[in-house]
């Protein structure tokens, strides 16, 4: 078959990969998203997905709105027969959707229904979800609700990141879409309709949603923690270093104290209580300076505990 590739973020990649692979398929065009600046200094830079394909040959699309006439006509003119869409990043309409003989197929890496949306990785892990996968499903007008091909389930494991996550449903989404176009191949393709009433969502992160709050129970950050690794990254301020990006937690006993206190500062790292329980940092990172373990950030700075005196 020729396809059409759509993809943008590093998710995707392996997807492209196991496409180009397959002697059965031709890629004959891949739409990602255009340049734009990145970091700290703000430099232009490619996505993902060009910078992993720019040196290979493949035509490369980069339309500020893959639905524009001329991006369409472009696109038209390679004469696909499917168009897979991964983590690409823009909405597809009416010409887009009906360019080729076959639905366009997505995949996405959660359960849908549930996990709708920009951030399904993160928000798995930070919500404290102990299964999440990978699902194939053909584009609609609607975001990720589209009816269901098939599914792969991966466990998180309780020292998951979502950056470790990610790499592995990347994986999982390249095995479950061979395995989706070869059923559509051989004409054993099924279709399954999303149950609405199950839908959850998955809004983009943003890097506030990495300020922790004292105030809530300490599994609940510790989740956030994870889920928000490698980014924004979680953080908060410890007196009187100031803000610390926190990579690595732990749950603890907490002690009666004041949501925010600061219980132990010896051992693997700062104890923090919370709204219920408490949380070891056991690996931080103060602006500026490398990533520690927090028995060595207590070391370069010595914190002062706050418990207050029994009666």
């Amino acid at each position: 078959m020729r396809i059409i590739f759509m993809g943008s973020a590093e998710l995707a990649c392996p997807c492209l990969d196991r496409l180009l692979a397959n002697p059965s398929d031709q890629v004959v065009g891949v739409v990602t998203q255009p340049d734009r600046p990145k970091g700290r200094s703000l430099q232009v830079a490619p996505c993902a997905v060009r910078a992993h394909v720019v040196e290979r040959g493949i035509p490369m699309f980069t339309p500020a709105n893959v639905n524009a006439p001329d991006s369409v006509a472009a696109l038209r003119a390679l004469a696909p027969d499917l168009i897979i869409v991964v983590a690409y990043g823009q909405f597809l309409k009416a010409d887009i959707l009906n360019l080729a003989p076959y639905e366009p197929i997505n995949v996405h890496a959660s359960l849908l229904p549930k996990y709708r949306g920009a951030a399904p990785i993160q928000w798995a892990v930070a919500n404290g979800e102990t299964e999440t996968g990978v699902t194939t499903m053909f584009v609609n007008a609607r975001m990720d609700a589209g009816d269901i091909i098939d599914q792969l389930l991966e466990p998180i494991r309780p020292e998951d990141t979502a950056g470790s996550l990610h790499d592995r449903l990347a994986q999982c989404g390249a095995d479950l879409l061979a395995r989706t176009i070869e059923a559509l191949r051989q004409g054993s393709i099924r279709r399954q309709p999303q149950n609405e009433a199950k839908a959850t969502f998955a809004p983009r992160i943003k890097k506030a949603d990495g300020r922790m709050d004292w105030r809530l129970p300490a599994i609940l950050i510790h989740n956030r923690v994870r889920g928000f690794n490698p980014w924004p990254g979680c953080f908060c301020e410890l007196s009187p270093v100031g803000v610390v990006r926190v990579l690595k937690a732990r749950v603890e006993p907490g002690r009666g104290e004041p949501a925010g206190a600061v219980l132990e500062a010896t051992g693997e790292g700062p104890l923090i209580q919370t709204g219920q329980d408490a949380l070891r940092l056991r690996e931080l990172q103060s602006e500026g300076r490398k990533v520690m373990s927090g028995a060595d950030f207590l070391r370069g700075h010595p914190l002062k505990t706050a418990i207050r005196k029994k009666e």
